[in-house]
């Protein structure tokens, strides 16, 4: 059977299979119904799984193809967001205020479709094949804590010698594939400034000291670390999101409070966007006679592709789908991923893949209350994800360098 015959007889069932867990969803580390389907699928392939490692009890693993060959990762996470859904489906959320608002869903069956394909081939594979479905990518981590149990070092199943991530993506159309070498997604560190005065009578500003001016200036004085303290051809992103003060009119606040993301690309980058919004905030307090608190807090690293794992997946693509139907990109986006972490430790490809619908109709944006995985992007994910496997040691589609890296 050709794998465009065994995805076509696989594919309706990893549709319906998207739909059950589209109603299930699961915020981070407490995806045990998702973790007991992607179980329950796995054990009707006949495929043995590691159910949860050290600090992620909701992951799971699965192995295919002989250990003793160079070992591929696929990775899909299976985590949702806490949003009130708004799409309106017939199998929208039934868990309140929970959504896969970013594709969790489609991603996790994507990968379980894949799985009973390379389950079908297991005798013939290049390459041994660990899958994995990952808990808690939405700020959760999930990622590094699997990277901590060894998953990828061979503590946990074999090392790994290459890894690759899918995520659907609104802006390109069903059937295309985008990527690019180096970094595609950015760090994301978050901040929280508080200004400490001393409250009083609003009607006698004179006789305290108000921390809400400090704080309303901090907020436009913060849009300048990137357009004069930052290098103007490296991107940076400072945005402050939330603002808290007050709780009368009449009534000046003993504080108030900023908090903010910082996205960057390198690691430079990371730490200066760091001291210039420190030092802002602390001269703006100083001139407002307000103490300051600073606190930062790290987030993901930026998802950093390896070059030969990148054009071999552009390869990949362009002989499958055809040469217009990969998308080089030229420039990464400021969203993150903890995929990065497996990429800190291994070479690899993070790819988009796309979920606008036939006919031109743009999905929504990811996080949205009314984004959808796309039905139709399911098959392009599950051939993307089984022809990586399948030409992983194949000299036609990677260079001689790339032979060296895969099996080393």
């Amino acid at each position: 059977m050709t794998v465009e015959a065994a995805i076509e007889r696989q594919l309706a069932g990893a549709i319906d299979l998207r739909h059950r867990l589209h109603r299930i969803p699961e915020l981070q580390f407490e995806e045990h119904r998702t973790a007991a389907t992607i179980r329950a699928e796995l054990d009707a392939l006949g495929l043995d799984h590691i159910d949860g490692v050290l600090g992620a009890p909701t992951a799971t693993l699965a192995l295919l193809g002989d250990r003793n060959k160079s070992c591929v990762a696929l990775r899909a996470d299976i985590d949702a967001l806490p949003i009130q859904e708004n799409t309106g489906l017939p199998y929208a959320s039934e868990n309140p205020s929970k959504m896969h608002a970013c594709g969790h869903d489609g991603h996790t069956a994507t990968l379980l479709g894949a799985a009973a394909i390379l389950k079908r081939m297991e005798k013939q594979l290049p390459a041994c094949v660990k899958l994995i479905w990952q808990p808690a990518e939405e700020q959760g981590g999930g990622a590094q804590r699997l990277v901590q149990a060894g998953v990828l070092d061979g503590r946990v199943g074999p090392k790994v010698a290459a890894v690759f991530g899918l995520h659907g993506w609104p802006g390109l159309a069903v059937g295309m594939i985008a990527s690019k070498s180096g970094p595609i997604l950015a760090a994301t560190d978050n901040f929280r400034i508080t200004f400490i005065g001393s409250g009083g009578h609003a009607a006698y500003p004179q006789k305290g000291i108000d921390p809400v001016v400090p704080a309303a200036s901090a907020v436009l004085d913060l849009q300048q670390v990137v357009s004069r303290d930052m290098d103007p051809t490296e991107p940076a992103v400072v945005t402050v999101a939330l603002i808290r003060a007050g709780e009368a009119v009449n009534v000046i606040p003993g504080s108030a409070t900023l908090e903010g993301t910082a996205r960057t690309l390198g690691s430079a980058a990371r730490s200066k966007v760091r001291q210039h919004i420190e030092r802002r905030c602390a001269g703006i307090a100083a001139a407002g006679r307000c103490q300051v608190q600073f606190e930062w807090f790290e987030g993901y690293p930026a998802t950093v592709n390896d070059p030969v794992m990148t054009d071999y997946t552009a390869k990949i693509a362009q002989r499958i789908f055809g040469a217009r139907s990969y998308v080089p990109l030229d420039r990464p986006s400021m969203a993150g991923e903890d995929f990065a972490y497996y990429l800190e430790k291994v070479p690899g490809c993070f790819f988009f893949i796309g979920v606008d619908h036939p006919g031109g109709r743009a999905n929504a944006m990811l996080h949205s209350d009314r984004y959808d995985f796309a039905d139709d992007a399911v098959a392009v994910g599950m051939r993307m994800f089984t022809e990586i496997v399948l030409n992983f040691a194949s000299r036609e589609l990677a260079s001689p360098s790339a032979i060296l890296l895969m099996r080393a």
